[in-house]
């Protein structure tokens, strides 16, 4: 047993010793900051790994004055990107019809753009994950709570 597992088993105690109410607003507040680093990401167009989006295939401008908006601009919205806390996790997730949009650029899966439409593979860009900029927030958070 190395001493980062005997501090994991103690933080675990310490978190077990709060209250279910405490635990619970621990986790909505860890999500909201998370969302927020990854609605970041996200919008400079970044995997959480720092690595940039791979570009589209089709130009963003394809007629004079005509420009597309970035990739992602909405599905990093709240409404799409939700953060939910309960007394044992955190989690950020895309709600609703985004989920399979999402997990078709996550993973770099096969989809149809349009309905009828040729089947194309996109690129794999990673939207959601941990770096270690976010462990870090998650670390201050707890830290700040147990005091």
């Amino acid at each position: 047993m190395n001493g980062l597992e005997a501090f994991d088993a103690r933080l675990n105690a310490l978190i077990g010793n709060l209250s279910p109410a405490a635990r619970k607003e621990m986790a909505r507040t860890i999500a909201k900051r998370l969302r927020a680093g990854q609605q970041q990401n996200i919008k400079r167009q970044q995997a959480p790994d720092g690595t940039a989006f791979k570009p589209r295939k089709v130009p963003a401008r394809k007629k004079k004055g005509r420009i597309k908006r970035e990739m992602f601009a909405k599905l990093r919205t709240a409404k799409y990107m939700k953060a939910k806390g309960t007394n044992d996790d955190a989690v950020v997730e895309f709600a609703g019809n985004v989920q399979r949009m999402a997990r078709v650029h996550h993973f770099g899966l096969r989809d149809r753009p349009a309905r009828g439409g040729k089947e194309v593979q996109y690129e794999a860009r990673r939207l959601l994950g941990i770096n270690n900029n976010d462990m870090e927030i998650i670390e201050q958070i707890i830290i700040s709570i147990l005091n």
